[in-house]
């Protein structure tokens, strides 16, 4: 499997996201519990960033899976994105623009904040 880039847009994680019928990719949004409340996309799997380092376990069935990285507008996820490759996850990739430019691209549906 190529690695992916560091930072995919919106569209490029939406069609990674909606490949095949049992997707191989994980969503993983690290915003706060709160941030999580007020806007969310469907599926994606809440692991704050202030806690991943204690909580990195939970991601190992996507080791050598694809994890899409989230935030709010992208600057959050590129660090964890950067980090989980440190710790041997090639395939992770932060969301550019984040769950705003989701919003305002993919899904008018999420609210924006």
């Amino acid at each position: 499997m190529p690695e992916l880039p560091l930072e995919i847009d919106v569209a490029a994680a939406q069609a990674l996201l909606q490949q095949g019928p049992h997707p191989e990719c994980l969503l993983l949004d690290c915003r706060t519990p709160e941030e999580h409340t007020t806007a969310s996309i469907a599926g994606a799997k809440l692991l704050p960033m202030q806690e991943i380092t204690d909580r990195v376990a939970e991601l190992e069935p996507w080791r050598n899976e694809q994890i899409v990285v989230h935030c709010h507008h992208g600057m959050r996820s590129l660090k964890v994105t950067q980090w989980l490759r440190e710790q041997g996850f090639s395939q992770a990739t932060s969301m550019r623009g984040g769950i705003d430019a989701w919003s305002t691209a993919i899904d008018a549906k999420v609210p924006r904040y």
